[in-house]
């Protein structure tokens, strides 16, 4: 049996980055066999980004909503909020113990939270002023999301590699220590997308708390916006469609992003618009694709708004979850003489 766990943060709708990178790998195993699928909106790891709680708890009902809306079955799939299990915040204390400083210093996520270079330290002075403990331990605590169900795969990109390498090396130093195989070693599932790119900055990773509205495409975006934001996304003056992601990082995001949406290679997609002159063929090509994936999504989105069907099944799967949670966190307990 394999064990699959992931997690999205709850700070806007999912974008199509989201999707492509990550969402629709998750529908995809819901119908794979002998799989037991533990999807989260990781809404304690979101407390990291101070923000009202009102746009909190909007944020969090509107990702789950759109875990619905993609397709994700419940019957198959737990689907809950991190916080309705609280066996990740208790196992995340006990592994605190078992990484160090350092290695917590030479993780990415922190830096890129604060816009610091990956060389920055957390003793420099930028850090020291700003860093806040829940941001820097933020690792600390998806390993224990990924450990307290002993997941055997991890749906990543592989931006996310380092952090399930840091749960990897976790699991083997409790093992070790305590010289049981309580955690297996979690393989990853790459997603074959690469990270799908701002619109309006294409140096920069697509975002759904971006501060511009033009840079994303939500999930829940109708045809019109999605033709506006695409029209207005930044290329270059070279006419021609090529994919080149450090000379033409805006033009091959886009081809990057058809080409996930038809499911073919990028040398596929750039094959089909050999002969076109202009970007406006890629970008129509690419509003078409956008709207045939998005607008099913964007449907069923409307219909389960705030329906309280949503509620109920965050509630069963957190009640399934917590069951293997806290059956986990008793064992850990045990073998280290609580």
């Amino acid at each position: 049996m394999r064990v699959v766990f992931s997690g999205i943060q709850p700070s806007n709708t999912p974008h199509i980055g989201n999707y492509l990178g990550t969402l629709k790998k998750w529908v995809q195993l819901c119908s794979e066999p002998k799989t037991e699928l533990f999807y989260s909106v990781v809404d304690l790891h979101a407390l990291t980004v101070p923000q009202q709680s009102k746009d909190l708890k909007k944020n969090r009902n509107a990702t789950l909503t759109a875990l619905l809306a993609v397709g994700i079955d419940p019957k198959v799939a737990n689907i809950y909020y991190q916080s309705q299990v609280p066996q990740h915040s208790q196992l995340m204390w006990i592994l605190t113990n078992f990484v160090n400083m350092g290695r917590l210093n030479r993780m990415t996520q922190w830096k890129d939270k604060m816009n610091l270079r990956h060389t920055a330290n957390v003793s420099d002075s930028n850090a020291l002023q700003k860093l806040n403990l829940g941001l820097f331990s933020y690792p600390v605590l998806m390993a224990a999301d990924i450990l307290v169900y002993k997941t055997t795969h991890v749906p990543v990109g592989e931006d996310q590699l380092q952090h399930l390498e840091l749960a990897r090396w976790i699991a083997s130093s409790f093992n070790s220590r305590y010289n049981q195989a309580v955690f297996p070693m979690a393989e990853p599932l790459l997603t074959p997308t690469k990270r799908i790119m701002s619109l309006r900055d294409p140096t920069k990773k697509m975002s759904k708390s971006d501060a511009n509205p033009l840079s994303t495409i939500l999930l829940t975006d109708d045809s019109t916006t999605i033709s506006k934001k695409v029209m207005k996304a930044v290329t270059d003056a070279n006419t021609s469609i090529t994919y080149d992601p450090q000379a033409r990082p805006g033009v091959s995001s886009l081809v990057e992003m058809l080409a996930s949406l038809k499911e073919q290679s990028v040398d596929e997609t750039v094959k089909a618009f050999e002969s076109a002159s202009g970007h406006k063929v890629l970008k129509e090509a690419l509003i078409d694709a956008l709207n045939e994936e998005l607008t099913p999504i964007r449907e069923r989105y409307s219909e389960l708004k705030g329906s309280p069907v949503i509620d109920e099944i965050s509630e069963e799967s957190a009640s399934k979850a917590r069951a293997v949670a806290s059956e986990v966190l008793c064992e850990v307990q045990e073998v280290i003489g609580l």
